[in-house]
């Protein structure tokens, strides 16, 4: 029994693994300029949004952004039409994530983000989608197949896009000359506090 675990486990990896090398293999290397620009220039706030599994990412993407001093939040796509859009200004960069760009709550908050001024980043597999069309730039993410038996679980496509914000975060940080001491002003906490201040 421990064996087939173990040998679909080691599938799964392998193909995450794999989900991760396309991706770099087929990033459009003008959509990531123009990413990596708009979050290094950005004047105002970093807000992500997603509904599901792209919503763990967007938290994950939006507290790395933080922690190379790019001011970012997640808001709650249900919160935003209620309200919440306030706290979307002028000089912010509001990015959406939706694997199939379909996501009608994440397509909810595109008008009035629009309305208000902001940049507007959509990152998602479907250049056809209507969130595609309606934002300003697009990044397109897209993987052959999810790991599972239904190619229906989103998994290899989540990591493939937090790996790719990560990596597009690193030269953010690189490009800004971003220190340990700057680091450890933020991050005084746990371990990694304890590092940085010895």
């Amino acid at each position: 029994m421990f064996s087939d675990i173990f040998t679909s486990m080691h599938q799964t990896l392998t193909r995450e693994s794999e989900a991760i090398l396309e991706i770099r293999d087929n990033l459009s290397e003008d959509q990531i300029e123009k990413v990596f620009h708009i979050i290094r220039d950005c004047k105002g706030k970093i807000v992500t949004t997603g509904c599901g599994t792209s919503a763990a990412a967007a938290r994950k993407i939006a507290h790395t952004l933080n922690c190379v001093e790019r001011p970012s939040l997640f808001l709650t796509p249900s919160d935003a039409v209620h309200g919440g859009l306030g706290v979307v200004q002028k000089e912010d960069v509001v990015i959406l994530f939706s694997k199939g760009g379909s996501t009608k709550e994440i397509n909810g908050v595109i008008p009035s983000c629009k309305a208000k001024g902001a940049t507007l980043i959509a990152v998602t597999e479907s250049e056809e989608s209507y969130m595609a069309k309606e934002c300003e730039y697009l990044l397109k993410l897209k993987i052959s197949k999810e790991p599972d038996d239904f190619n229906m679980l989103a998994t290899s496509s989540i990591l493939s896009t937090i790996a790719v914000f990560d990596a597009i975060t690193i030269a953010v940080m690189r490009d800004m000359g971003f220190t340990k001491e700057q680091f450890a002003v933020i991050h005084p906490g746990g371990k990694v506090g304890e590092r940085l201040t010895k």
